[in-house]
């Protein structure tokens, strides 16, 4: 039986409020002013204040800090029948569990109780929740699913030689976890790991970061300076997205793979002798490009020798919960504050969210909801706001963009689908693009009918159809 606290000044209040709960069947205890809730929290240790702001003497929200003192993981509802932004906005900062204003209605009331007592739960039962942070902390990489056990032997085989390796996966899976992994495994650990992003560095300044240069290379290179290959002498060297590296520098990595020799710059010929093991990665799709003569088929097979292929985070659902939990740790931890946990019903909304940007979106929607928390559990009304798909789109590829859009079709045609389903679908995709164009074009009518290739008649009617409000700065035209 979950014990609450009841403090306000407002006897009739107090006895309602008691009698409710107490047919609930909760144990109730009640205060009238908030030197007298101090006492009753050291007391009682009650699982739940309910604490309205206006008080003698000391004020709900001073009352409220100091039980915050006695007892930082009790939640605590705020009520008050004035209801200001500065109260809200300042309960919150104090983190309240909760602000409601009077009157309220009962039902409602009684569903944040029940949320407030959960979360309150879930808060002291994840003292023991930072041991999810040890699985994987030799190497970041969390999951247990089949297609992660696959990848854990590829790395354990690929480690235990010296091997050439090409890990491929989308964008946000965590590709140079693995390859960090391969290294911290394999004989070469104990010297050095350079990680060069083949399409982070403009072409003329990856070459010199790449191979080096002599004095007089170019204008500016007033003495020889080492490249990262040389420097990682004996250890590792990660190309990441090597599907960019522009051909010219290509043929310079397929000499180095062959010959195990590099050229700096204004090196008049010389090859210098390199112990360097190579592992690449990869987003895009490099037998596409070598049909297009982008990427070098020869250096595609010296790459190739061992393949690892990441899989999506939407091909390992069932590894969702537990990355949930290890970014809510590991940035509970990084902002200095408890781990607040994660109800269940969030992380079921979690499997349910495609993810098209795969861990790292993932990571980041965690590291989003706990910010907002307010030091609670996590919610599954927590994770919309998080996990906006619309927000992660843009940084994903075509495919990516493509699951996430056929996975809604699924869903909705698993859900029962029905008649003029085909339509339904139409319209929403026709609402999304006519709204698109006018925001594009600020509202403007022509422009936007413009842009689709529509006349503006027609864009006028679909805008009626689809019952669309325009809010921009220019609405005519």
């Amino acid at each position: 039986m979950a014990n609450i606290l009841i403090v306000d000044d407002d006897a009739q209040l107090r006895r309602s409020f008691k009698k409710l709960l107490s047919f609930e069947g909760y144990n109730i205890v009640t205060a009238s002013s908030g030197e007298e809730a101090l006492d009753l929290v050291k007391q009682e240790s009650p699982d739940l204040a309910i604490l309205d702001v206006r008080l003698p003497g000391m004020s709900g929200l001073e009352a409220f800090e100091a039980i915050h003192e006695i007892a930082p993981k009790l939640p605590v509802i705020i009520m008050t029948a004035y209801g200001t932004t500065d109260i809200a906005i300042t309960a919150t900062q104090l983190g309240a569990y909760d602000y409601v204003v009077k009157p309220f209605e009962i039902p409602d009331i009684l569903n944040l109780i029940h949320e407030a007592l959960e979360a309150g739960r879930l808060t002291r039962s994840t003292a023991d929740k930072e041991a999810v942070t040890q699985i994987g902390a030799a190497n970041g990489l969390i999951g247990s699913s089949r297609a992660m056990n696959e990848v854990y032997k590829s790395i354990g085989k690929a480690a235990a030689t010296d091997a050439t390796v090409l890990i491929r996966g989308e964008s946000g899976t965590g590709k140079e976890l693995v390859a960090r992994a391969i290294y911290q495994y394999s004989q070469r650990s104990d010297k050095p790991f350079m990680v060069i992003n083949c399409v982070a560095i403009p072409e003329p300044l990856l070459e010199s970061e790449l191979f080096g240069y002599e004095k007089g290379a170019f204008t500016g290179a007033y003495s020889r300076r080492l490249g990262k290959i040389e420097q990682a002498r004996g250890g590792t060297v990660f190309l990441d997205e090597i599907g960019d590296m522009p051909r010219s520098i290509q043929a310079k990595i397929l000499r180095l793979l062959q010959e195990r020799t590099v050229e700096r710059l204004g090196g008049q010929g010389e090859d210098i002798p390199v112990d360097v093991r190579i592992i690449a990665a990869t987003k895009g799709d490099l037998e596409a490009a070598i049909e297009a003569g982008q990427f070098r088929e020869d250096l595609y097979y010296r790459l190739n020798v061992v393949a690892i292929r990441l899989p999506p985070l939407r091909e390992r659902v069932e590894d969702i919960p537990l990355l949930a939990e290890y970014f809510l740790a590991k940035f509970a931890r990084e902002m200095g504050i408890d781990n607040p946990g994660i109800t269940e019903e969030a992380k079921g909304l979690l499997t349910e969210h495609p993810w098209p940007g795969n861990v790292r979106e993932l990571g980041n929607a965690i590291q989003k909801a706990l910010i907002f928390s307010r030091g609670y559990p996590i919610r599954p009304e927590d994770i919309p706001t998080a996990a906006d798909s619309d927000a992660t789109l843009q940084d994903t590829d075509d495919g990516s963009v493509k699951e996430v859009i056929r996975r809604w079709i699924r869903k909705g045609l698993t859900s029962g689908g029905g008649e003029n389903m085909f339509d339904a679908f139409m319209d929403h995709f026709g609402s999304t693009i006519i709204s698109e164009a006018l925001r594009l074009t600020e509202g403007n009518r022509s422009r936007a009918a413009k842009l689709l290739g529509i006349t503006r008649p027609t864009l006028q009617a679909k805008i009626e159809k689809y019952n669309l409000k325009i809010e921009a700065s220019v609405t005519n035209g």
